[in-house]
């Protein structure tokens, strides 16, 4: 088996998590190839479009979904299913990439304390090999908590230090460095200095291919769309992002070395803090980003431009894109979608529209 992978920061993460389980499965070095989908554990923990409450949702917050008695020590834990739905007004692509990804996906509750936590990981690995692979998109997990572009540095710390906690053999996998607009490249490559990284084949996105066409994740999507060879600028919601030769790799380091860079991880681990406020405080009070309310804090809500569905006429299309686009030379679905006056629910019809099918437009 090839152990539990974790999606280190929720939202999308479980679309770039499964693109690198399946570059670790075909890798020689990596862990064998499974028998079976891989699990992967994640925050149900997204953005405001998805969801408008402000706090990672837990068990109480879904119908449907299946409870299982997991392995080793630790109280069991709680699965997707298509079938299941977020309570009102909670929302969640998590149903949905259930459906969508071939994988086993698991639900990482920290509502009850970083202790349980722990132990909701400790149950998931001991049923799943005994080895857990934490995967973050981006690099952000690697902060040093005084970066100007940092955004929500509390959930993949929470997830550091809880795998410290469960006590099992854990390596920390960072994919296309600075791609999440958080931290640069430059920076991050320099603090990945001593990893030898894997550059995944195309292949490994096949898998993903069903959840990129309609997922609103942004890091995701450019790391899918590095890996099959795209270059240059790309204009996220955020951020202007350039892809470059560094962007389709997957970094390896321990999971003591990715807790050396993180303060907050490291003080986590040594306080200990019995809530998820209280471990959010200690995030806060590090970094200066509230832990539970980051990204509402730091982003601005953004209400679309009048038009929507109006403007889907091809030329009228490229035509706006280009003029929103800063000059780069693609830009992600999702702002594609703001920038017409659309949701994120209405990216596969502006997929169609556009007859495209790749992770990113290319507009140069």
């Amino acid at each position: 088996m090839s152990g539990l992978y974790i999606a280190a920061g929720g939202g999308g993460d479980p679309v770039g998590t499964l693109v690198a389980a399946r570059a670790l499965a075909a890798d020689p070095a990596g862990p064998a190839r499974p028998a079976r989908p891989p699990l992967i554990a994640t925050y149900a923990w997204e953005r405001p479009e998805v969801d408008p409450t402000s706090s990672p949702l837990g068990e109480g917050d879904f119908d449907g979904l299946v409870h299982e008695a997991g392995g080793g020590r630790g109280g069991g834990f709680a699965a997707f299913t298509p079938a299941t739905r977020a309570r009102p007004p909670a929302g969640s692509t998590m149903p949905a990439l259930a459906r969508d990804l071939p994988a086993r996906l698991l639900l990482l509750d920290p509502g009850r304390g970083l202790a349980a936590l722990a132990r909701q990981i400790a149950s998931m690995a001991g049923g799943s090999g005994g080895r857990i692979h934490v995967v973050d998109i981006g690099g952000d997990i690697l902060t040093h908590g005084d970066e100007p572009g940092l955004c929500s540095p509390f959930g993949d710390a929470l997830t550091l230090a809880a795998c410290h906690l469960a006590g099992i053999p854990t390596t920390v996998h960072v994919a296309g460095p600075g791609l999440d607009g958080e931290i640069g490249e430059r920076i991050l490559l320099e603090r990945l200095a001593t990893s030898t990284p894997l550059v995944p084949g195309r292949n490994t996105t096949a898998a993903a291919a069903r959840a990129l066409a309609w997922h609103p994740s942004e890091a995701s999507a450019l790391w899918a769309a590095a890996i099959h060879g795209a270059r240059g600028t790309v204009r996220t919601v955020n951020h202007v992002i350039a892809l470059t030769d560094a962007s389709p790799r997957l970094y390896p380091l321990p999971l003591q070395e990715a807790i050396g860079h993180n303060p907050v991880a490291r003080a986590l681990v040594e306080e200990r803090p019995a809530t998820l406020a209280a471990a959010a405080d200690v995030s806060h009070r590090l970094t200066g980003i509230p832990g539970l309310e980051s990204e509402r804090t730091r982003t601005p809500r953004q209400e679309p431009p009048a038009g929507g569905m109006a403007l889907l006429d091809r030329d009228g299309i490229v035509r706006a894109l280009r003029a929103a686009a800063d000059g780069a030379d693609h830009v992600t679905l999702r702002h594609a979608a703001r920038t017409l006056g659309l949701t994120w629910a209405d990216i596969p019809a502006l997929r169609t529209v556009l007859t495209t099918d790749t992770p990113l437009l290319r507009l140069n």
